[in-house]
């Protein structure tokens, strides 16, 4: 829906709009939920999610990847200052997975006002649905939207008569597409493999446990619901309506509580009316951890192989998933949740199944040609995009770089001591550059 051999297609294909949502928690010196108030009131672009210490920080919307990433360093920057300097020090915790957990009451729901009490409503609905245990995971949402220009210009090529059903099937069709291939975000991500044993039985701290996940906030154990959510992508209306009747049958409460990890979203604020009556603005990827060892929480490689994984998705043809299938897609999304990729298998559409490992070289083969066919070999932006898409290979032919193994080899048996020390250390080096580690 892109044609990349249409010349105004193909100089805007690139441009595009980027905002980033990180979640991370606070925590204090012995590693623990932090129980003070959130710090940050009034400070733009940084807010709280579930609990009242768990700050997000929502980034302006960017032109690039790269600036999305600067926006998120800055940020991310400014919270560690704050941090540093509070009495008693506190420090933001790296991993997607949650410290110790004494009790669940030690996760503190967020604070609200009187004007604002519907959202402690909402949250304090959801430690009761949910557990607050599982609120607890954090991790990073990816929203990209296609230029405006560029969308015209695929749109002046397409034949279509109305421009707004152009760009809402534009954006129906990615996010069906993304059903079937977004799972291998989850595979390239994956950073949270270890965690407290505390999360499973009270007051086991400091018992590092590994359940054969390379994330569990993707997997069965994350943020999903309890049923598996069927959409209509036929038009957006009827998109909106499958959402609307998991509310009115009473599987969900809000909208916003279907834990999908792709949702399509409208110009403002997020509600299903205003996504039927204004159309897409963009598309949201929820399956990110958050990386520890990037300083912004999220790899530049990463981000920019989501943005080719986007443009390959929206040209590739419509996968058309049936109810059977949108069934398994999900589990796909899970099943790339795992440590080892060669154990577990990707369902495709006509019933045959690759390993998660074979399957993600597969579909980065796949991008390859694409983007080999579609792009001049002496643009400056094929090498990019090649390299970044062998980097993302390498972690399907050699399990040993995905960072979920890094860290897990790094962290052995000591999840907690490690990542509280590691959490310290980077606020350090990050905060105070000039001071010398001891």
């Amino acid at each position: 829906m892109l044609d990349f051999k249409n010349k105004n297609v193909y100089e805007r294909i690139f441009e595009g709009h980027f905002g980033l949502e990180k979640e991370s928690l606070r925590v204090t010196e012995d590693g623990t939920f932090a129980q003070t108030l959130h710090p940050f009131h009034g400070m733009d672009h940084i807010t709280r999610d579930f609990s009242e210490n768990q700050i997000e920080i929502n980034t302006p919307v960017c032109d690039s990847a790269e600036e999305a990433i600067e926006e998120l360093k800055s940020y991310t920057l400014k919270i560690q200052k704050a941090l540093a300097n509070m009495n008693p020090r506190e420090y933001l915790w790296l991993n997607s997975n949650p410290p110790y957990i004494e009790k669940e009451k030690d996760i503190p729901i967020a604070v609200y006002g009187q004007e604002e009490m519907d959202k402690r409503i909402y949250r304090e609905y959801l430690a009761v649905r949910y557990g607050r245990y599982r609120m607890a995971f954090s991790g990073i949402h990816v929203n990209y939207s296609f230029s405006e220009d560029l969308i015209k210009a695929g749109f002046a090529a397409s034949g279509f008569m109305d421009f707004r059903e152009y760009k809402d099937r534009l954006y129906l069709k990615l996010a069906e597409n993304l059903a079937s291939y977004g799972w291998i975000v989850t595979a390239v991500t994956a950073a949270s493999a270890d965690m407290d044993g505390s999360f499973f039985e009270r007051r086991k701290k400091g018992k590092t446990t590994f359940l054969g996940m390379a994330s569990v906030r993707c997997s069965e154990l994350g943020y999903w619901n309890m049923f598996t959510p069927v959409f209509d992508y036929t038009s957006l209306s009827s998109y909106a309506k499958s959402i609307s009747r998991y509310v009115e049958n009473g599987f969900i409460s809000f909208p916003s509580e279907l834990y999908y990890p792709i949702r399509l979203k409208p110009c403002g604020e997020n509600k299903l009316e205003n996504l039927a009556e204004g159309g897409v603005d963009h598309i949201e990827l929820r399956n990110v951890d958050l990386n520890p060892m990037s300083c912004s929480g999220l790899d530049l490689r990463d981000l920019k192989f989501i943005q080719y994984l986007l443009i390959w998705a929206v040209n590739t043809p419509r996968t058309a998933l049936s109810e059977a299938d949108q069934i398994q897609v999900a589990q796909n999304f899970k099943n790339a949740a795992r440590y080892d990729l060669k154990t577990v298998n990707i369902v495709y559409k006509n019933g045959e199944f690759d390993t998660v490992a074979k399957a993600g070289q597969k579909l980065i083969g796949r991008m390859k040609d694409f983007y080999s066919v579609n792009l001049n070999s002496e643009d400056d932006r094929y090498r990019e995009v090649m390299d970044i898409l062998e980097f993302e290979e390498k972690k399907f032919t050699d399990p040993d770089t995905r960072y979920a193994a890094i860290l897990h080899q790094h962290c052995s048996e000591l999840f907690f001591e490690k990542n509280l020390e590691f959490a310290k250390q980077i606020q350090e080096r990050i905060v105070f550059p000039d001071k010398k580690m001891t």
